[in-house]
């Protein structure tokens, strides 16, 4: 093993995120049991211990493994396994001895493809999380702002990503449903006046959620707190801004068209009731009111009917 390594937590999962039934699970570990047994024993290893990490998921330090006869070195180096292992006589499997010739052999350097290096940074789950909460916030930004283009090609690229990476891991959806209402907290936050409460509930739920998300069998395979505590922030002030703007606007008043025209003062011209004229919004408009109006009284513009008001007197 490389220094700095660990090896075991082998117990048998599902390929799929789900959970394997008892009486499955029973025959999966105790075949993986047999076989690591039996494997260890013909090496000359510590086949009890070796067992702990299929049964256990116990898990080994490269020193702790070769404190313990799981491994035979810790070596830092393709040179140093060449230096320690050549001329060395070892057995396989059918009993036949074999020596190992090492020394000016060739070596052979298999990098990873473009695309598996891309496709292994997405299954990160760490990248996978920030990867999902950027997607739902492009295609928001995209949908109450229709036109921008950038966000909605970003948020739904990056979302069938995080898709392909969570498809991929072994997700706990306990913890996307805690994402989800924390999203929906934000939303609330900013329609509501809740002086923060539901805003820190979706921070707390988020972070909560980020934790939970992936439950990989090492710490590499689940979200990190500090990934949760760098997107649970900054979403949170993003999703309760945009909401806002949108919200706001949606109440503010129209100043265009009709709708703009309701509740604007204006100056009565002529005498009115069946008719007459009024000026208001820097126009001459044909007016009518329920109640008499003399000329150049103040008057406030109560409903449109095409290129007719009516009017009510100030």
């Amino acid at each position: 093993m490389a220094p700095g390594t660990n090896s075991g937590a082998a117990h048998p999962v599902s390929s799929t995120g789900q959970k394997i039934e008892d009486v499955m699970e029973k025959k999966v570990v105790s075949d993986a049991s047999a076989y690591i047994r039996s494997y260890t024993a013909k090496r000359g290893r510590n086949a009890q211990l070796a067992e702990l990490g299929v049964t256990e998921s116990r898990s080994f330090t490269a020193e702790e493994a070769l404190k313990e006869n799981l491994i035979d070195a810790v070596i830092s180096d393709v040179q140093g396994i060449i230096d320690r292992y050549d001329g060395k006589e070892i057995r396989r499997f059918d009993d036949r001895p074999v020596t190992l010739q090492l020394r000016g052999a060739s070596i052979q350097t298999f990098e990873m493809t473009g695309r598996q290096k891309i496709l292994s940074r997405v299954l990160d789950p760490n990248v996978a999380l920030i990867l999902a909460l950027a997607g739902l916030l492009g295609v928001y930004v995209e949908v109450t702002h229709p036109g921008l283009i950038l966000p909605g090609v970003i948020g739904s690229i990056s979302f069938i990503l995080a898709l392909f990476a969570f498809n991929m891991l072994p997700v706990n959806w306990a913890g996307a449903a805690l994402i989800l209402l924390a999203i929906v907290l934000f939303v609330l936050e900013a329609t509501i006046t809740s002086h923060g409460i539901l805003a820190t509930g979706g921070v707390a739920a988020m972070i909560a959620g980020g934790l939970m998300l992936v439950e990989g069998p090492i710490p590499q395979l689940r979200v990190r707190l500090s990934t949760t505590l760098a997107v649970a922030f900054p979403v949170a002030i993003i999703t309760v801004v945009l909401v806002r703007l949108v919200y706001v606007s949606h109440r503010r008043k129209s100043i265009t068209g009709e709708q703009g025209m309701l509740g604007e003062s204006g100056v009565a011209t002529t005498d009115i009731h069946d008719g007459g004229k009024v000026f208001v919004h820097g126009e001459y408009w044909n007016a009518s009111s329920q109640k008499p109006i003399p000329a150049d009284a103040r008057v406030r513009v109560v409903k449109v009917e095409g290129l007719k008001v009516e009017v009510e007197e100030e």
